[in-house]
């Protein structure tokens, strides 16, 4: 999963490197983490800013919730026809097992001090107030969502239509919407903006030689996992 750990040299190298006319964005990314997205993408505004460098995005196959908001980073936001974009929410998943370790015969002990500290334990039975509870962290972070949306794409989304429910669109209906500035890809765009003579310089980030037998692959994998375990409670 993306994290800005990771990205954030890549982000910095790319905005630093020479005098760059543009920063170009390739996204593909279905979501993670609020608090990665919103610190990466934080860091593109602040050295465009800085640099007054533009930056545009262009969508591979998706930019959906998390993706989106890096997405929504960008000065402009262009996609394939077939991408899918949107996703402007955040979900909460889990799993009640209650019933299935009292029929086991199995006994779970928990001792905790802090009223809510065993929230939403999977092995107990939900409790409306934990319910409760987890829906206004989700809202509250939904809305930070919202604000970072409405801020970039400012002027651009039409009165009156609701974009914020997690609805995901093709990149045609999202340019009506205002979720993107249309359809394009990188090179052709780019070369037309800039010359036939414009340079490309790609930056991303390197592996070891280790990863070419898999083993970084299968660290990335575990990592994912326990990312999205921690974040399936709030996570975009």
């Amino acid at each position: 999963m993306l994290n800005d750990a990771t990205m954030g040299p890549v982000i910095e190298k790319a905005f630093s490197r020479g005098k760059p006319d543009a920063v170009a964005l390739e996204i593909s990314s279905p979501g993670g983490s609020p608090v990665q997205s919103s610190l990466i993408g934080a860091r593109i505004r602040r050295l465009a800013e800085e640099k007054n460098i533009p930056v545009i995005a262009f969508v591979e196959d998706v930019a959906a919730s998390g993706g989106y908001w890096l997405a929504a980073a960008a000065d402009e936001i262009y996609a394939d026809p077939s991408s899918i974009v949107g996703s402007i929410g955040v979900i909460s998943v889990s799993f009640g097992v209650h019933e299935f370790i009292r029929e086991h015969g199995i006994e779970r002990r928990v001792y905790t001090a802090g009223q809510s500290k065993s929230m939403l334990d999977p092995f107990r039975p939900e409790n409306p107030e934990d319910v409760a509870r987890l829906k206004t962290l989700l809202e509250d972070i939904h809305g930070n969502f919202i604000n970072h949306v409405k801020t970039r794409r400012a002027g651009k989304l039409p009165e009156g239509k609701d974009l914020f429910t997690g609805e995901i669109w093709l990149a045609k209906r999202a340019t009506e919407l205002g979720l993107i500035d249309g359809i394009g890809h990188l090179k052709p765009m780019l070369k037309d903006r800039f010359g036939d003579k414009v340079k490309f310089r790609r930056y991303g980030v390197k592996r070891g030689l280790l990863s070419r037998f898999g083993v970084q692959m299968m660290q990335d994998a575990v990592q994912g996992i326990e990312e999205r375990a921690a974040y399936a409670r709030f996570g975009l």
